[in-house]
């Protein structure tokens, strides 16, 4: 949420009960990882039924972070590594939801068969494994596999 709002976090997802949350971003559940993983961390919460006629939401997770920052929304459920980036990390507040609290979103990459630049997409793979990308990965707060 942005830094001046007077929401209380303590409560975690139930702050958005709060009658101040007239707005809650969210990235489209319907094609977006991070929606549907806002969708099932309220659900899990009990907080879906009754604030699911205040979202509010964005194409993707960046355009869902746009609407909190630029005050379109009261409140917002982001990827926590937006959160943490140096271009918002000062503009607002957040409260990390458990990750027990929604499916997780895994990610990877893969090197396509019919790729003309294969060496060069294996050093790039090589290069996202090294101790040093998995440490600044989780200073944004990702999970990083131990191999």
């Amino acid at each position: 949420m942005p830094k001046e709002s007077g929401l209380d976090l303590n409560p975690g997802l139930k702050v958005l009960l709060d009658p101040a949350a007239k707005r809650i971003a969210i990235a489209n559940p319907q094609h977006a990882p991070y929606g549907k993983a806002a969708v099932a961390a309220m659900e899990q919460e009990n907080v879906y039924a009754k604030v699911k006629d205040k979202l509010v939401l964005g194409e993707n997770i960046s355009q869902t972070a746009i609407f909190v920052v630029s005050g379109a929304a009261d409140v917002g459920i982001l990827a926590l590594s937006l959160a943490m980036s140096p271009n918002m990390k000062d503009r607002g507040r957040y409260v990390e939801i458990p990750a027990g609290g929604y499916p997780p979103i895994e990610q990877a990459c893969l090197i396509l068969r019919s790729s003309k630049n294969k060496d060069a997409a294996w050093k790039f793979v090589d290069f996202v494994k090294t101790a040093a990308v998995g440490d600044l990965l989780r200073s944004y707060g990702f999970e990083v596999p131990a191999k």
